[in-house]
């Protein structure tokens, strides 16, 4: 077994019953990514030094989550994290991506409701009647 094989099983001996790295840990340390680059732009001030403690405070509530033992607390948080934050997220950019695909159909947004309406392309002038709310959308196909 070499060093490195040892080093390897010592390190998940020791992140054995712990937390580790989930969703929550995942945006946390992309909220730090983003907190340090604003505090580079930031000269001097209140504003650098409130950012600076923000950014330091983020980063142990991100080793803490990462080496605790209460699993079911972790678990409860990240859960709530991603049906709140991390799902709505990534389905808006799967419908982004899909809609951009899709070359046969425009898609309009209800302004009152916010219901996406699709339609085929090519009709000219139309208005949509929503089916949620029953809002007229005018637009061109």
């Amino acid at each position: 077994m070499s060093f490195l094989q040892r080093i390897g099983n010592s390190l998940a001996r020791f992140m054995y019953g712990r937390n580790g790295a989930d969703q929550l840990g995942l945006g946390m340390i992309w909220l730090l990514v983003i907190l340090n680059i604003v505090s580079i732009f930031v000269r001097g001030g209140i504003l650098a030094s409130v950012l600076n403690v923000a950014a330091l405070l983020l980063a142990v509530c991100i080793i803490f989550r990462i080496f605790s033992r209460n699993l079911p607390k972790r678990r409860a948080e990240n859960a709530a994290f991603v049906n709140k934050v991390w799902n709505p997220i990534r389905n808006r950019i799967a419908n982004t991506r899909n809609q951009a695909r899709d070359k046969d159909h425009k898609y309009f947004t209800c302004p009152q409701c916010r219901a996406v309406c699709r339609v085929p392309k090519g009709k000219g002038n139309i208005v949509i009647t929503c089916p949620r709310c029953g809002n007229q959308i005018h637009g061109k196909s």
